[in-house]
């Protein structure tokens, strides 16, 4: 019995570790916000926008994850197994951010768009603010949805 479960538990070490390696090699994208340049991941497929930014221990001050959706509608993300504190614009098809959230890591509180959009971009929290963006503000660059 006892082997029988050290099995099991590497078993399920074994398929649960490749799982907890951050995305690094996404397709990235320039946006620009204003004179700012921003070089983000694109997390374009169901399976990149899950895994998102979680295991991520460190990231660039202006780099970040771009979160494009087939079409528009309302986002919630949170912060399960996400080291970094986040800070989520949601931004409709034309670039305006709708509105900012500001996320805290390992968290599984819902964030979302108050309104539908197609484009979730997370950066370090805060980075917004210091920059002087906010609602109804645009982002350029965005790539086109597939």
């Amino acid at each position: 019995m006892k082997t029988l479960f050290a099995a099991l538990a590497l078993a399920l070490a074994a398929t649960t570790a490749p799982a907890q390696q951050p995305q690094t090699d996404l397709p990235r994208a320039r946006l620009n916000a204003g004179m700012h340049l921003l070089d983000v991941q694109v997390a374009a497929t169901p399976e990149q926008r899950a895994t998102g930014l979680m295991w991520r221990r460190e990231m660039g001050t202006n780099e970040g994850m771009l979160f494009v959706f087939e079409q528009p509608s309302q986002q919630c993300f949170w912060m399960k197994n996400t080291l970094l504190p986040l800070t989520a614009a949601f931004l409709g098809d034309d670039g305006e951010i709708v509105n900012l959230a500001d996320m805290q890591p390992q968290t599984t509180d819902a964030h979302c768009s108050r309104k539908p959009v197609r484009y979730v971009l997370e950066m370090h929290q805060g980075w917004f603010g210091r920059k002087g963006l906010k609602p109804g503000m645009k982002l350029g660059g965005l790539p086109a949805p597939r």
